[in-house]
């Protein structure tokens, strides 16, 4: 791999150089306000990008998957009924989790590929008039398959039953990248990482708690210690962690947030839609396809890309690596060897996708697929082009 190049894995993305050197500090006194002015400013700008107003802010010294067992180790009880629907390799780990953790999974199963399927969760919640399923669970941006599922017709399916269970998301391959409305989707806990649309190192759990989650930690008797938010809460009271935070990661999600909020939400989404849009054109033009299924349900963030049958995907990313230092993602679980992923997340620009749709290109003509050199280059090119003449028209 060559450290000049740009990476289109789905995380950990392409740092900004003044996001990685604002990681790289002196060490300071964890426990003095002058932590509280990074400590805060940066949970109140979390608060803003998860679009929420009334959200409480906790940031872990780890990854999504401690934010993960922090949302179900803070509000649930082993024997615990969950719903969830199995789509994807994240989906399947997060429910891999709630079962080593005693509680009972009512899994739905769904093909990889698909979304959530809001109309079987509906009639599932709509059956349990006991009201035993106390948590839903949903992947918004299923990082596998490059999967994005309607959070919002969860909730509507979740209303529409009058159940009164918490909604659980993962957005880690999603928040600060696309559009999450927190409030506006009655969201309960909202888990993503530092590593992707925040453009740092991983080591981050990021998570946003409602009202009713935090209320649930008074009746949840999982054991949880590192990850207990109420421990949190009095650390922050006083500036400080129950234990040593990171700092330097920390402070570069200070800037971080700073840099997306300085962008503007909306065009930090605008962005990844189109960069996103791009991918999409060179995969057509190659004649290949998305692993999601629908264009509804394709992810701003990464595009799994299918390959044709009897074709190891995993060749292409194992030649970008050797020959070019390029790194893009092996298909995970069910489509490994049947996919492989383009990241465009983070810090991406339409130019530094085009490097990775080139090379994804060289390595697919390299290895005897049929498709011609250059054309998804152009395609994406085309595409960039008149969005960039559109944003200038929107601007004058």
């Amino acid at each position: 791999m060559s450290f000049q190049n740009p990476v289109f894995i789905p995380g950990p993305t392409n740092m900004p150089e003044a996001i990685r050197k604002a990681c790289d500090m002196p060490t300071i006194d964890h426990r003095s306000p002058l932590f509280g002015k990074i400590l805060h400013p940066a949970r109140a700008n979390v608060q803003k990008i998860l679009k929420s107003d009334t959200a409480a802010v906790f940031i872990f010294p780890s990854t999504g998957t401690g934010g993960w067992e922090t949302a179900l180790t803070n509000t649930l009880s082993r024997g615990d009924t969950v719903l969830a629907a199995r789509n994807g390799m994240f989906s399947h780990r997060w429910i891999d989790m709630c079962q080593r953790h005693g509680l009972n999974v009512q899994i739905v199963e769904t093909p990889w590929g698909q979304g959530i399927p809001t109309d079987r969760y509906a009639a599932a919640l709509a059956a349990d008039k006991d009201h035993k399923i106390k948590a839903v669970l949903a992947t918004h941006n299923e990082t596998a398959t490059g999967v994005k599922s309607d959070i919002a017709a969860v909730r509507r399916a979740m209303d529409a039953a009058n159940h009164p269970a918490l909604l659980f998301v993962d957005g880690v391959s999603s928040i600060a990248s696309m559009d999450f409305q927190f409030d506006a989707w009655g969201v309960d806990v909202a888990v993503t990482g530092s590593q992707k649309g925040f453009m740092l190192p991983a080591g981050l759990a990021i998570l946003g708690f409602s009202q009713r989650a935090v209320a649930a930690t008074t009746t949840a008797q999982l054991p949880r210690t590192f990850f207990d938010i109420n421990d949190m809460t009095k650390g922050y009271a006083n500036n400080a962690y129950p234990y040593t935070p990171a700092v330097g990661l920390m402070n570069g999600l200070l800037l971080a947030t700073e840099t997306l909020l300085a962008e503007g939400l909306e065009n930090v989404f605008a962005r990844h839609s189109r960069i996103a849009s791009g991918v999409r054109a060179a995969v057509d033009a190659w004649g290949l396809h998305l692993c999601a299924a629908t264009p509804d349900l394709y992810s701003d963030t990464v595009s799994a890309i299918r390959t044709p049958e009897g074709f190891n995907a995993t060749s292409i990313v194992t030649h970008a690596a050797d020959k070019y230092g390029v790194a893009f993602g092996v298909g995970l679980g069910e489509v490994a060897g049947k996919v492989f992923r383009i990241g465009h997340l983070g810090s991406m620009t339409d130019v530094m996708a085009l490097s990775g749709i080139a090379t994804a290109e060289m390595c697919m003509v390299d290895l005897g697929l049929n498709i011609k050199l250059g054309s998804g280059v152009a395609a994406a090119q085309e595409y960039y082009r008149g969005s960039v003449a559109q944003r200038l028209e929107d601007a004058a």
